[in-house]
């Protein structure tokens, strides 16, 4: 693989995630100072997040904060330019490398990429980076931090997260020893059989069949009835113990951050939450964790709205171990009007879904729907909605909430710095597409939330003998046993499954009934609606496109979840030939396009992207595995007739915008202010170094 396919970004768009409107219109003084310390404590977990995801981020990450401060903390590019590149010749482009790795790596917090796995090294060769370290910089902290981690900054033989056994990087699995699938398997096990959810530990191995689970916790001591007090065994023998404290260094001031934070909560639910949220952070209890999530779903509407956790399991090669995570956000009031008719609509549409009605749960309960602007989003990346708790039981008996994240939605770069023509999409429907991209974006990102991932029952063997289905009725050999999870049977397929099932339901919904969806939108007239139809497919087709770069042609392993599955429905609409492929350059496919046939869009699309929801959603609700996993698999294969775009893809890709988050400063008065940064390498770098964390 060419190096230049792992170097960091440039020119990438860098967007200021601007929210200080909404703070400001907070209703009181209390609100703030509530979002300022949930905001600290989100951002204290930024180097959990390091930690798990290679071994040298965290101190890549010391590195460029230091060499920020020794250089006396530069406000702008050019003055970095200045004061780094004064003892070193022909530097200026040398910096300005430097500064767009440095962005792309806070951006993602670590050095592989958040959407896709993959690692990234800096453009400048490392003797160039060196003479700016040694020569530059001249600082000694600076240089003793560089050595420990200039080799491992550019070598490119981890290329992507996953199994350490199979030559993969991943911090999850910190030690020496290098572990198996079979192995993690086989203690992921355990810890289920002994009633211990594994989202917030890490495992390292010591010695064959010797294994420590490393539990995130301020305590360094078992102090918590959840975990067992001795080494438990496994079913192969494996012998497991428990150690408690992992990143107890931030996680005593997470709890810290949060007493804070429970003397400004709004009301009783919000109290509870935050005393869970102690609770679990301090012990590493996760069952703390989950009566958090109960209190948080109970919490309606709040105007600071924030969920904190190790809550996504996207990057653990095993689908179970989550990623620190801390969204802080105020209510859009004027978009959560919007969002609050489609939920109470959602008996309506769900009834349009092609499945029978004993796969739907049997009173589906409307979650609450908020449009939030962010002012803290602490983990690898930014999402456009979320639609949490992750847990099936608290779902099910409690419910849940979806946000759509409207300053994320909408976030465009004020000077953006290349040209804004879109690979892929003809030249006829460049200016279309700029038109009406965010407002279909919407409309996939809210049904995806609300209806995709609120949609469907697992039907299950609550207890021996007890069912929540009629099992005369239901015509299945197979189900949920009482201790069975959709991610326990599914393993690492569940994410990008679910994804899948999630974007078909919106994309499915916004073709069969666009005049009865859209207009909740505020799409209201024919020359709306047939563009969002449109450009809402042409979205989709040409994501499904440019997933081809997450995928690994060498080790046949998809990088992004989400890739995966888009790229799925793009070969679905494809094979169904509601879109095509022209090009008439055979060799480097530089001409390529993607045509949509609109005459198909009410028909053809509607017949095949129904066919595949229905099929994922029966083998999710029946637990069917054996025949689910392999259908799926079978859907996101990529032929030769696909790889060949391969190259074509990766040559023209547009870098992925950076996201620069604001910071709360609180003031002797106990006055809290918003402080924005540039939009510039500098402006992230900032950002991250006033934090402090």
């Amino acid at each position: 693989m060419s190096l230049a396919t792992f170097y960091a970004d440039s020119e990438a768009p860098l967007v200021l995630l601007s929210a200080k409107k909404h703070f400001n219109d907070l209703s009181t003084a209390n609100a703030k100072l509530y979002a300022h310390y949930l905001s600290r404590a989100s951002h204290w977990g930024t180097r959990a997040v390091l930690r798990s995801v290679s071994p040298e981020s965290e101190n890549i990450y010391d590195l460029i904060l230091e060499i920020h401060a020794v250089l006396g903390s530069p406000q702008s590019n050019e003055a970095y330019v200045e004061v780094l590149g004064k003892n070193v010749a022909d530097s200026s482009s040398d910096v300005i490398h430097y500064l767009e790795y440095a962005s792309q790596f806070l951006s993602n917090t670590g050095n592989y990429k958040s959407f896709g796995d993959k690692k990234f090294i800096p453009r400048l060769p490392v003797e160039r980076l060196d003479k700016l370290i040694y020569d530059g910089v001249g600082n000694a902290k600076v240089s003793e931090l560089y050595k420990k981690v200039r080799d491992d900054i550019y070598s490119t033989d981890a290329a992507l997260l996953g199994w350490t056994a199979s030559g993969h990087a991943s911090g999850y699995y910190p030690g020496a020893l290098k572990v198996t699938r079979e192995e993690i398997e086989d203690v992921n096990s355990a810890l289920a059989s002994n009633g211990i959810m594994p989202e917030n530990t890490r495992v390292e191995k010591k010695a064959d069949g010797v294994f420590v689970v490393h539990v995130a916790s301020a305590e360094t001591e078992n102090t918590t009835d959840y975990y067992p007090k001795n080494a438990i065994t496994s079913e192969k023998g494996a012998q497991i113990t428990f150690q408690f404290g992992d990143h107890s260094d931030i996680f005593g001031k997470i709890v810290e951050n949060f007493v804070e934070a429970k003397k400004y909560v709004a009301n009783e639910t919000q109290g509870k939450l935050i005393d869970y949220y102690i609770e679990s952070f301090k012990t590493g209890s996760m069952n703390a964790h989950k009566k958090s999530q109960i209190e948080w779903v109970k919490d309606l509407k709040p105007e600071v709205e924030s969920n904190v956790g190790f809550i996504e399991t996207y990057r653990d090669p095993a689908g179970v171990r989550g990623e620190w995570e801390g969204l802080v956000a105020m209510v859009n009031h004027d978009r959560t009007a919007k969002f609050s008719t489609l939920v109470n609509r959602a008996g309506e549409f769900l009834s349009e879904l092609p499945w029978d009605k004993v796969y739907e749960k049997d009173t589906f309960t409307p979650p609450d729907f908020t449009s939030l602007e962010v002012l803290t989003f602490a983990g690898s990346g930014v999402p456009a909605g979320i639609n949490i708790p992750n847990y099936d039981d608290v779902r099910l008996n409690f419910g849940f909430k979806n946000v759509s994240l409207g300053n994320v939605l909408s976030a465009n770069p004020k000077k953006p710095k290349k040209d804004d023509f879109l690979p892929f999409v003809t030249e006829d429907l460049q200016a279309e597409f700029k038109k009406w991209r965010e407002e279909a974006f919407e409309v996939q990102v809210g049904l995806h939330e609300l209806l995709g991932h609120g949609s469907g029952k697992l039907l299950q063997e609550t207890a021996p003998g007890v069912f929540n289905f009629d099992r005369e009725k239901v015509n299945t050999k197979t189900w949920y046993k009482p201790t069975d999870t959709w991610g326990s049977l599914f393993g690492t397929t569940s994410g990008s499954f679910e994804e899948c099932r999630a974007e078909l339901v919106a994309l499915y919904l916004i073709l069969k009934k666009p005049l009865e969806v859209l207009p909740i939108f505020g799409l209201t007239s024919p020359e709306a609606q047939k563009s969002v139809k449109l450009i809402g497919t042409l979205l989709m087709a040409r994501a499904g496109l440019i997933a081809l770069e997450y995928w690994d042609p060498k080790t046949k392993k998809w990088g992004q979840p989400h890739m995966q599955a888009r790229f799925s429905i793009f070969k679905v609409l494809h094979t169904a030939g509601v879109v095509s492929l022209k090009y008439t350059d055979e060799k480097t496919f530089d001409d390529l396009e993607i045509i949509v046939d609109e005459s198909k869009l009410d028909t053809v699309a509607v017949e095949a992207l129904g066919d595949y929801l229905a099929h994922l959603a029966l083998y999710k609700s029946t637990a069917n595995v054996a025949e689910g996993v392999p259908y799926y698999i079978g859907k996101t294969d990529i032929t030769d007739d696909y790889a060949r775009f391969r190259d074509t893809v990766i040559r023209k890709k547009k870098p992925r915008q950076q996201l620069i988050q604001a910071n709360t400063v609180i003031g002797e008065d106990k006055t809290v202010e918003v402080k924005e940064y540039e939009e510039s390498e500098v402006g992230m770098i900032q950002s991250f170094a006033e934090r402090a964390v």
